[in-house]
């Protein structure tokens, strides 16, 4: 019998590649941040004077730094890319079975089976090159999680232990803090400081501000 070389399923491979992009690139950190913090806060009620906290918008530190911007880019280039190959691979496979298609009724037995087994076989590789792009991109999107995790950790404890602070609070829709004055703010220095890590780390000129960033 002839394989049945599932044509829609094949479209389907390269949603994979997109669906990585999909998840949010800061999910590492947003995990990390609150828990600790919150219970820390929790624990000194009563004392808050002697205490000094503060907090980020981490929807608005992410959204820019520059950092983050670049390396997404990147991130999201890499997989057109990966896409594109798929999607070659996919055509090329699809030419070979329509021509297997279009002589197979001048074929001999030997050269039916001979050639419906070399299809599956690439079906099979094109399978499994598939789910090695989706596992590429995926470890990348782990490492840069992880990276941006330790940037901005590291900068904030640095900036804590020069402006005194006990506590940096994580403040979105996504986390504990139900209200937070505006003075306990420090996102824009946040982000000015990371950009400017980053210019001097990258040698090049520091970037304009970015207008926008001013309010949230």
């Amino acid at each position: 019998m002839r394989p049945e070389l599932e044509s829609q399923k094949m479209k389907n491979l390269s949603l994979i590649l997109n669906i990585v992009l999909l998840v949010a690139v800061a999910v590492l950190f947003f995990l990390h941040f609150s828990p600790k913090a919150a219970t820390a806060v929790n624990n000194v009620t009563g004392t808050a004077g002697d205490l000094k906290v503060a907090y980020i918008n981490s929807d608005t530190v992410l959204k820019y730094y520059e950092f983050l911007k670049v390396n997404r880019k990147q991130l999201e280039d890499r997989s057109s890319q990966m896409e594109q190959d798929l999607r070659n691979r996919m055509t090329g496979l699809q030419n070979e079975i329509a021509a297997y298609q279009r002589n197979v009724s001048s074929m001999t037995l030997g050269q039916v089976k001979a050639t419906e087994e070399d299809l599956g076989k690439k079906q099979q590789n094109l399978q499994l090159y598939q789910q090695s792009l989706g596992q590429r991109l995926a470890e990348e999107e782990a490492k840069l999680n992880r990276e941006l995790y330790e940037r901005i950790t590291t900068y904030l404890k640095e900036y804590g232990a020069e402006k005194g602070l006990q506590v940096v609070l994580k403040f979105d829709p996504t986390s504990d803090v139900l209200f937070a004055g505006e003075a306990l703010d420090i996102s824009q220095d946040v982000i000015k400081g990371l950009n400017e890590a980053y210019t001097t780390e990258k040698g090049g000129k520091s970037a304009k501000p970015d207008s926008a960033a001013v309010k949230k």
